[in-house]
């Protein structure tokens, strides 16, 4: 069976337990798959692409809500009002 690993860079768990900062160093700010067995475990992210990730997660979770509203009926405001 066949098992996608979705990034260019691969370490054994092993070699993620004798030196992790070398595991990610020689990554180059890349994510690295981490693999048990050959099969990919989990990610590691550096911290600057996991922020990366979570700005445009949030980018695309307040387009989503314009998108919901922008159809909503519109409320007139006077600005002496306020």
């Amino acid at each position: 069976m066949t098992t996608r690993v979705l990034t260019e860079f691969a370490a054994s768990i092993t070699e993620l337990k004798a030196n992790p900062m070398k595991v990610v160093a020689s990554a180059h700010g890349e994510p690295v798959a981490v693999l048990n067995r050959n099969k990919p475990a989990f990610y590691c992210v550096p911290a600057e692409a996991c922020e990366l990730l979570m700005n445009k997660l949030e980018d695309i979770e307040l387009l989503a809500i314009a998108e919901e509203r922008k159809n909503e009926p519109a409320i007139t405001v006077n600005l002496d009002d306020l």
